[in-house]
């Protein structure tokens, strides 16, 4: 596992905090805005989640394509559960619908409700994206398995997760060398020649090796940590980590998000339409 995600926020405020306080406020925040469903609540919980982004200081050049990829997906999502539910879900299951058009061939209906209802996960997903990016580009690679471990999780625990983080970037990583080494030998996997089938074809010389490699790799790393004693007794560490005062106010606002939004939940605030305006 040689390869890590890129360090893109290096430097940044949300850098210099202990790697713990990333961790922590991409949990409370996740919980925090799956209690809504106001659209005007999740609003304001974006407003705070992209001011946060910001402070990672992650180059936008080297991102756009994830948030690319990351916007498609949750894009298709939503439009998916819009028309297949008809909006009706949580404050909108038993009631009655909007229907604005219907989709022909299938009849698939777009109601009101269920544009209510893509936009609001568009806006919480997106939300909970602009926060969980820093956790993978503003954390130091070496510090997410002590970050986990001073959290309270065990070293085996630990390890796993920051062994499966490094795997997909390694992944990448191995899949480019192999795909220049066959350039190399006047063979393009890329190319665009064919329809899928033919290019799913072409790109088996690069997908089989890359998978021996993979497997082989993850039996060297078991075997060195077997040969180091992994697992066998208490594990020391040597990054020292302590909060500091801005930590702990990072810490506690996003604690009070998290009473708010719970709050909201419990008294039943956030049952209101998602888009009033269609009404």
């Amino acid at each position: 596992m040689r390869a890590s995600f890129s360090y893109l926020g290096r430097g940044s405020w949300l850098a210099r905090r202990d790697p713990r306080v990333l961790l922590l406020v991409g949990l409370l925040f996740v919980i925090a805005v799956t209690q809504l469903r106001d659209w005007r609540h999740l609003g304001v919980a974006l407003v705070i989640a992209v001011g946060y982004y910001a402070l990672a200081d992650i180059p936008w050049r080297r991102v756009r394509v994830q948030w690319l990829y990351l916007l498609i997906v949750v894009g298709v999502v939503a439009t998916l559960n819009a028309l297949i539910t008809g909006g009706r879900a949580g404050n909108f299951a038993d009631g009655p619908t909007q229907v604005l058009l219907t989709i022909p061939p299938f009849g698939a209906e777009l109601t009101a409700e269920g544009i209510s209802l893509g936009v609001t996960q568009l806006i919480r997903f997106g939300a909970i994206a602009a926060v969980g990016f820093p956790i993978a580009f503003a954390i130091a690679p070496g510090d997410l398995a002590v970050a986990l471990r001073r959290l309270g999780i065990g070293d085996r625990f630990a390890f796993m997760v920051d062994l499966t983080v490094r795997f997909v970037p390694t992944i990448a990583d191995e899949f480019s060398e192999t795909v220049n080494a066959q350039r190399v030998r006047g063979y393009d996997p890329t190319a665009r020649v064919g329809g899928p089938i033919t290019r799913l074809r072409r790109a088996t010389p690069v997908l089989v090796p890359v998978v021996i490699g993979s497997i082989a790799g993850a039996e060297d790393t078991i075997d060195a940590m077997d040969l180091r004693g992994f697992g066998v007794g208490r594990r020391s560490w040597y990054r020292h980590l302590a909060f500091g005062r801005r930590d702990w106010l990072v810490i506690g606002l996003t604690v009070a998000l998290l009473f708010v939004s719970t709050w909201l939940n419990v008294t039943g605030q956030t049952d209101h339409r998602l888009l009033p305006f269609f009404t």
